[in-house]
């Protein structure tokens, strides 16, 4: 399209062919020549003069931010995130399962969160028998409706914990999308009741709608914790830190994975395992063998990594004299219920992920 400029001379407007240097004036003969392209400069108002009408004014848009703005970036930076987390703690007072430590866990959870990650108190929701609040006692529709809150509105960027402190159990798995045949289970406070939350459910609710660019860890600190989230991929790692990653999707096709999500799941122990509620590791009072080593992990400088935070729990509770402490086990449920025994800290602390990943290579960070 033929653009105008003006006369060097007589400022008669001129139509400039596309892609011309210079033009003779018609009027006056002069001729006027082009140093810059006239696209890349704003048009200025019509002479007086000028036998085109003048334009019609602009509509109305939103301003452009210049590229200028993004110092030389291909992309706009990265969106800061909100941290949100659920801390659950459930010590079933006054019943045949009564724990000690289960809140201690989640006090001293939503310490670190908030003093070494900068959660702020408003996004962290706490369930447990101290509650004052009728919808933050750990029943399971409160565990239910807190689990929903925490992926409620997720977005890239966002980071989401959430702790379980309490009993943990298994049953029957009947729809074969479980390799060794059980539903890992997390037990309310009215789980005798109400029954218990299934890892179904778990993954459903908090993995799946996880969206590309936001993470989720989760520190389950039950018996039968190893895959408590469903996960598609466990990490089995040797004493001497060699591990490989165990494929869990089920045969049946059922995908078990994030919507692009990230999610990270320490547990207390594995699937066949039970965990500990013990003052052995404190020296001071009862607490969950496998919370309390988390937090020394990162405490102690040991969290550079996932693979360095999983050998560094594992080396403290291998490493526990319970000859003084005593370890009550958090599977009294489960001795309860099926008869079994257990006795000491015979646990190992687990991860389990989304996808596989180098644990030595990956940064640790809520």
């Amino acid at each position: 399209m033929p653009l105008l400029v003006d006369c060097s001379n007589c400022k008669t407007p001129l139509q400039l062919p596309p892609g011309a240097n210079s033009i003779r004036c018609a009027i006056c003969h002069a001729i006027t020549r082009i140093h810059h392209d006239p696209r890349s400069l704003p048009p200025g108002p019509p002479p007086p003069h000028s036998f085109y009408p003048p334009p019609p004014p602009p509509p109305h848009r939103a301003p452009v931010v210049p590229p200028s703005s993004y110092h030389g970036a291909l992309t706009p930076p990265p969106i800061a995130g909100r941290k949100k987390a659920v801390i659950i703690g459930i010590t079933y007072r006054k019943s045949r399962y009564e724990l000690k430590g289960c809140i201690n866990d989640a006090k001293c959870m939503k310490f670190l969160l908030m003093n070494r990650f900068k959660f702020p108190e408003t996004e962290i929701l706490m369930l447990t028998e101290e509650e004052r609040d009728p919808h933050r006692i750990p029943t399971k529709e409160n565990i239910r409706m807190a689990m929903a809150w925490l992926v409620a509105g997720c977005r890239a960027g966002d980071s989401l914990v959430f702790h379980f402190s309490g009993h943990g159990s298994q049953q029957r798995n009947y729809n074969g999308d479980e390799v060794d045949g059980y539903d890992e289970t997390l037990c309310p406070l009215d789980f005798v009741t109400k029954g218990m939350i299934v890892d179904d459910e778990i993954n459903d609710t908090i993995v799946k709608p996880l969206p590309p660019g936001a993470k989720l860890h989760a520190i389950i600190d039950a018996c039968h914790s190893g895959t408590m989230l469903d996960l598609p991929f466990l990490c089995r790692m040797n004493g001497s830190g060699q591990y490989v990653w165990e494929d869990h999707r089920p045969r049946s096709g059922r995908w078990k994975g994030t919507s692009g999500g990230e999610v990270f799941s320490f547990s207390g122990c594995d699937d066949d395992q039970t965990s500990a509620d013990t003052s052995a590791l404190s020296k001071v009072t009862s607490t969950g063998a496998m919370t309390y080593c988390f937090i020394q992990a990162i405490e102690r400088g040991h969290a550079g990594t996932y693979g360095n935070m999983l050998n560094a729990m594992r080396a403290a509770i291998r490493n526990t004299d319970t000859s003084s402490g005593g370890g009550v086990v958090t599977s009294l449920l489960t001795m309860l219920l099926t008869g079994g025994s257990g006795a000491g800290l015979r646990q190992e602390p687990q991860l389990s992920s989304n996808e596989g990943f180098d644990v030595y290579r990956k940064p640790f960070s809520l």
